[in-house]
């Protein structure tokens, strides 16, 4: 028995089809190598990989090291002397404040170095309870199939059915107190679906492979064969899609701190809640609202620049 279930794992790790294998062995002769190391070499000659992979990059050390890199206090009015908002007069930019400040006197570049880091985290812990979420979902559809698969499809159709962003604006306003986390867990849900639908696709190819239907031949139980075998064959185009929805999730915040359903804590910046605020002068100081505008659609290209080139170099497809 051990022998079978060693052989079992062997076809899983080979992908669990005779097509897989063939075409294993046709790279192995032509001097190819795993899948992982033919990915590479596509992507190491990839400009779209290189300026995603920098952008990424330096933002996540802008946001690591924020504290060390922003000069002042975010939260402090050191240029409120300079701020006449009765006379249409903000402070300029200067020795130290090289953004000049913001409708309170606060120092602009301080503000939009700290929230980068604000804006990482919900991208970050947004995609990923939506990931877990979709997983749990996508799983149960996937290996139970019949009428369990029926539900949660339908439930995953009604929620796909409504607009993201009005999904999200929805369940934020449902909270008394708006937060980070309300904005979190408001882009979290609408990234549900999309995790689902893409697993439990994925889960249903790997039903019908050589190494599930082995496992079955032997009488495992259906646990081990979901978890051992279907659901790790079945998460690198999760885990792919999971880059662009960074990007998404990173967008959809913002809109919703621009909105006001963020954290009305004024002390800690946010790209998106940076933006609102400078809604009230945009006439007369667009920078104000130009820079973390900026910022929102670099990040958020190289996410997606990211996620992209991952996707095509893990294409089986575009093997040769």
């Amino acid at each position: 028995m051990d022998r079978k279930k060693e052989r079992i794992d062997a076809l899983a790790a080979s992908g669990g089809s005779a097509s897989t294998a063939l075409l294993d062995s046709e790279d192995a002769k032509s001097g190819g190598g795993s899948i992982i190391a033919d990915a590479w070499r596509r992507l190491r000659v990839s400009p779209v990989f290189w300026v995603g992979a920098i952008i990424v990059l330096l933002f996540l050390l802008l946001a690591i090291f924020a504290d060390l890199i922003a000069p002042h206090d975010p939260g402090q009015l050191l240029l409120r002397s300079q701020t006449r908002l009765s006379r249409n007069q903000l402070a300029p930019p200067q020795p130290g404040f090289p953004l000049g400040g913001d409708l309170l006197g606060r120092d602009e570049f301080s503000r939009l170095v700290l929230g980068s880091r604000q804006t990482l985290l919900v991208g970050v812990f947004a995609t990923a309870i939506g990931l877990a979420g979709g997983m749990i979902l996508g799983t149960l559809a996937g290996a139970f199939g019949g009428v369990v698969d029926t539900v949660v499809m339908r439930v995953v159709d009604v929620m796909l059915s409504i607009p993201g962003l009005l999904l999200a604006i929805s369940i934020a306003a449902l909270f008394t107190t708006p937060s980070q986390w309300s904005v979190i867990i408001a882009v979290a849900v609408v990234q549900i679906p999309v995790f689902a639908r893409l697993l439990r696709g994925q889960m249903l190819a790997q039903r019908g492979t050589d190494h599930v239907l082995a496992a079955r031949a032997l009488g495992v139980r259906r646990a081990p064969i979901v978890f051992r075998h279907m659901l790790p064959n079945s998460m690198s185009p999760v885990i792919v899609q999971a880059t662009v929805v960074v990007a998404v999730s990173i967008i959809d915040a913002a809109a919703l701190s621009f909105l006001g359903l963020g954290s009305q804590d004024v002390a800690t910046p946010e790209w998106g809640q940076m933006l609102g605020e400078a809604q009230q002068k945009i006439d007369s100081y667009p920078a104000l609202a130009f820079w973390p505008a900026g910022c929102i659609v670099v990040v958020a290209l190289g996410f997606t620049l990211l996620g992209e080139s991952l996707r095509e170099a893990l294409d089986p497809k575009n093997r040769r």
